[in-house]
């Protein structure tokens, strides 16, 4: 049977040194990102604390089962154990010379902040004096204590950190101190005392002295944590399935905390902000790893470069210890060649010794991913393949959206830490609830916060912009941000909360809750009110991937448009045609509207022809402008698909505008719209059944459609092939008699104007019958568009607009993957779509595919497309270079 726990370092380190290592130590899928690479970096030779790691399949098997640990577990894992205390030469509880371990998880993919590490495990009012004897220092040990007394509550037993931060601040405060560094070794163990009956008061029994009792309540920690509620959200944000788990890492500690001689930090291969080529990181003297990133203490540059840059005061890394720092460079260089790829560091030197905590693939911007991919192809670290394989499509979201105009004025309330790019302004909320209400009622917000924590995920990511009162660039909030894409300005001491009064002061400015603040993520200002935005330039490193990915995919790209200006905008995103118009949004215009409600009220054909003749040159010089935007690139537009009651008028004041318009009295309009009022709307008279009934509205479309085709082509401009699409269809028959009706049209237009020209007529496929009578209904078509949106609507009998209120516990409890209407429901709905696929090809073997409902720019809908052998996926404009960079992604998937 195969293992569940793998060491790695000491012993264990000199037999793979031989050969002997065994591979599934290096799976991700099985000892997580963490434990795999620090297995890896001991087999390289880097200094690395030995320990073990227990599998991600424990994890499951605990989660699924409830049950306690197996015995046999309990046996590897005190095997494990021994393997470390020979490796340091310390037992494990042992009073006179104690071994002390950390315990962190990790998952095989990094998600910042699922749960927090744990220090010092192993310490009790025994051992610390062990501690204090072998180390010489008692203030260390004391200090030591109290950190894994404080941390194992909070982590472990599900105590609140406030009430241990509170006891330290008072204590501080009575003694007259202003920093931890100046508590003494009497002061500690003080302090030591007061957080056991705090515990206990808790916790209603003695905070636990065993150390066996301390170690397994860790690994369960680590287990349960993977069903927290922040993993649960970080992992519904990110697409991580919830049956992967996560790994627990053993490892001997090594201590930052013992004296001048000793450090902490954490550090990036590259800037993980812009991409740049040199060391980026942050350290602190005589510190342990959360004082970095906890905002506790202000961080120390870690090269002379960013501290001149900065022009701070304290030394650098590379300046106060060059010996452990000229170690630590020549390290970074292994792993990002041995890796191929930006390193996200966590080390510590241990009285000038360095030893690796901690190595993985980091956090990047969009900005600083396309920068990296684009120059290690060029340094010749990887290829073009590898590097498309390594943007995600997502995160060029981050740069398609506008940032702060250069040229508009700014009052800056106060500067600070730039540490997530691009720019956001909103309301000021206070905590994550708020920011989340105000953000679903549809309010930009600002989540203003004194520091971040793993329960703030999902404010954070309602948020338009981050900004915390203390940390630095490698806090909790500047690495989730710069992951969710997200502004964010951190350690602006200048910001004081009072959440009491929910009000703020930035500055010598008093704010409350609720004002508008503007954030600059790039050079850390924070303004008063809105800046005005510019749209982003798209060039350089985004050209080059972008042209990358051109190369190496198969499935064209379209967008999902109907006004000239998106057209232009999907253009310049790189859209190859038009995929959805949607020719229903062309009349809510306010000029237009009054003639379609008028259509549509009238009480027999001859009114609805003569509402249609106001329309007709609208119409037609709507396709002109896309036509000519489009500049001869394929254009499927959708004949008139609204539920009706979007057109209809609703309140008095629209009736009686109405009635003047056309001369009819209120009463009979109202009258009117009482027979067409319909009870389930998006599944009445819509679509293919509004050209059966009353034919004439597509007549009319189609028209404006072929006179505009050939008003373009006679203007000199490129060759208009129309691609006309009936909407809603579910029987062969409905194809059959609108496609005659714009065959007779485009005849009849063509004979008017002495012109010929290519066209296809077509359908959407969005309704379950539709995708089971493909076969047939493709005898009628030259093309089948996938309205993905309604057949998921119709395939899970689930609307779209109230799916919303219990969705997402639906995905929490494992129901559904991902949300269907954001990512294709792939085996539902995706049979559907891989069904009418096959089917309508058996028919009709050069038949168009396409997809346009929403899905269309979801990579993993786009992955699914690609597999189906779909033509083309079309998305809306912003998402076109998503649609292309995934859809690359997917013709090279292996």
């Amino acid at each position: 049977m195969s293992k569940s726990v793998y060491t790695f370092g000491g012993l264990r380190q000199a037999q793979a040194e031989r050969g002997e290592s065994d591979p599934r130590a290096k799976d991700k899928t099985i000892t997580g990102g963490k434990g795999a690479n620090l297995a890896e970096m001991a087999e390289i030779g880097l200094p690395v604390p030995p320990g073990f790691t227990i599998t991600t399949e424990e994890c499951v098997s605990y989660l699924q089962h409830g049950a306690d640990f197996s015995d046999e577990l309990r046996a590897e894992v005190a095997s494990a154990l021994a393997h470390i205390e020979t490796a340091v030469g310390k037992k494990f509880g042992d009073a006179s010379d104690p071994l002390l371990v950390s315990v962190r998880s990790g998952a095989r993919v990094s998600m910042p902040g699922m749960m927090d590490t744990v220090l010092n495990l192993g310490l009790n009012d025994k051992t610390v004096e062990g501690l204090a004897a072998t180390s010489g220092d008692m203030r260390f040990a004391w200090d030591s204590y109290r950190r894994f007394i404080q941390m194992y509550s909070d982590v472990v037993l599900g105590l609140d950190h406030g009430l241990f931060e509170e006891a330290l601040e008072i204590a501080k405060e009575d003694r007259g101190y202003f920093a931890d560094t100046e508590m003494n070794a009497a002061d500690w163990q003080e302090l030591v005392a007061e957080f056991k009956v705090i515990a206990e008061g808790e916790l209603g029994h003695p905070f636990p002295q065993d150390v066996n009792e301390q170690l397994w309540g860790a690994i369960r920690a680590v287990f349960d944590s993977w069903d927290a509620d922040r993993a649960k959200v970080y992992r519904r944000l990110n697409n991580i399935p919830g049956d992967w788990g996560t790994a627990v890492n053993v490892q001997a500690m090594v201590f930052g905390n013992m004296g001048e001689t000793s450090a902490t930090g954490v550090a990036f291969t590259r800037d993980p902000a812009t991409g740049e080529s040199h060391y980026y990181g942050e350290w602190l003297v005589n510190a342990q790893g959360e004082d970095v990133v906890a905002g506790i203490r202000t961080p120390q540059y870690l090269t002379k470069r960013g501290r001149e840059a900065a022009r701070a005061e304290l030394p650098s890394m590379e300046e106060a210890m060059p010996e452990a720092y000229a170690e630590l460079a020549r390290v970074f260089d292994l792993l990002e060649k041995h890796y191929k790829d930006m390193q996200d560091i966590e080390f510590t030197v241990q009285q000038g010794k360095l030893w690796m905590l901690q190595t993985r693939s980091g956090k990047r911007t969009a900005k600083a991913a396309l920068k990296m991919a684009v120059d290690m192809v060029g340094e010749g670290l990887i290829d073009e393949v590898t590097a498309i394989k390594r943007v995600d499509p997502m995160a060029l979201d981050q740069l398609l959206h506008p940032t702060l105009d250069p040229d508009a004025p700014r009052d800056v309330l106060t500067s600070a830490l730039p540490a997530s790019p691009g720019a956001a302004n909103g309301k000021i909320a206070l905590d994550s609830d708020l920011a989340e209400r105000w953000a679903n009622e549809g309010d930009k917000v600002i989540l203003v916060r004194v520091e971040t924590s793993p329960e703030d995920i999902h404010g954070m990511h309602a948020a338009k912009g981050i900004l915390t009162a203390r940390g630095g660039m490698t806090s909790h909030a500047a690495v989730v941000a710069r992951g969710m894409g997200r502004p964010c300005v951190s350690g602006a001491s200048a910001v004081s909360i009072d959440m009491g009064a929910r009000t703020l002061r930035i500055g010598s400015r008093e704010m409350k809750e609720g004002d508008v603040i503007t954030l600059d993520g790039a050079s850390g200002e924070v303004m008063a009110g809105e800046v005005p935005m510019i749209e982003p330039e798209l060039a350089g490193d985004f050209g080059v991937l972008m042209e990358w990915a051109d190369k190496y995919r198969r499935m064209r790209v379209r967008t999902n448009a109907e006004t000239p200006a998106d057209c232009r905008m999907a253009r310049q995103f790189g859209a190859e045609g038009i995929g959805l118009c949607r020719t229903e949004h062309m009349f809510f215009d306010a000029d237009r509207i009054l003639a379609v409600r008028e259509m549509i009220l009238a009480d027999d054909e001859a009114g609805r022809r003569k509402a249609l003749a106001k329309l007709l040159p609208e119409q037609r010089s709507d396709f002109v402008e896309i036509f000519q935007a489009m500049a001869g690139l394929p254009c499927t537009i959708r004949l008139l698909d609204p539920p009706l009651h979007e057109f209809l008028p609703h309140r008095d004041e629209e009736f009686a505008e109405l009635a003047d318009a056309v001369g009819v009295g209120v009463d009979h309009l109202k009258r009117r719209a009482g027979e067409l009022h319909e009870f389930n709307p998006m599944l009445g008279h819509r679509g293919c059944r509004l050209g059966i009934t009353f034919p004439e509205i597509y007549e009319m479309q189609a028209r404006a459609i072929f006179e505009a085709a050939c008003e373009v082509t006679s203007q000199g401009g490129d060759p208009v092939v129309p691609e006309v699409m009936i909407p809603l269809v579910a029987t062969r028959k409905e194809l059959e008699i609108l496609r005659a009706l714009v065959d007779r049209v485009a005849a009849e237009v063509f004979a008017e104007k002495g012109a010929t020209l290519d066209y296809m007529v077509g359908t959407m496929i969005e309704l379950p019958r539709a995708a089971l009578m493909a076969g047939e209904i493709a005898h009628e078509a030259k093309f089948f568009s996938f309205g993905t949106n309604d057949l998921t609507q119709t395939a899970l009998g689930v609307s779209r607009d109230d799916a919303g209120r219990f969705l997402a516990p639906y995905v929490d409890k494992g129901i559904y993957e991902r949300d269907p209407f954001v990512s294709l429901d792939v085996d539902g709905v995706g049979q559907l779509v891989s069904l009418a696929a096959e089917r309508g090809r058996e028919t009709l073997p050069d038949l168009k595919l396409g997809i346009c409902g929403e899905h269309g720019g979801d990579p993993a809908s786009i992955q699914f497309c690609e597999e189906v052998g779909l033509d083309y996926v079309s998305a809306s404009p912003y998402r076109v270079p998503i649609a292309r960079l995934a859809a690359a992604q997917a013709a090279l998937a292996d």
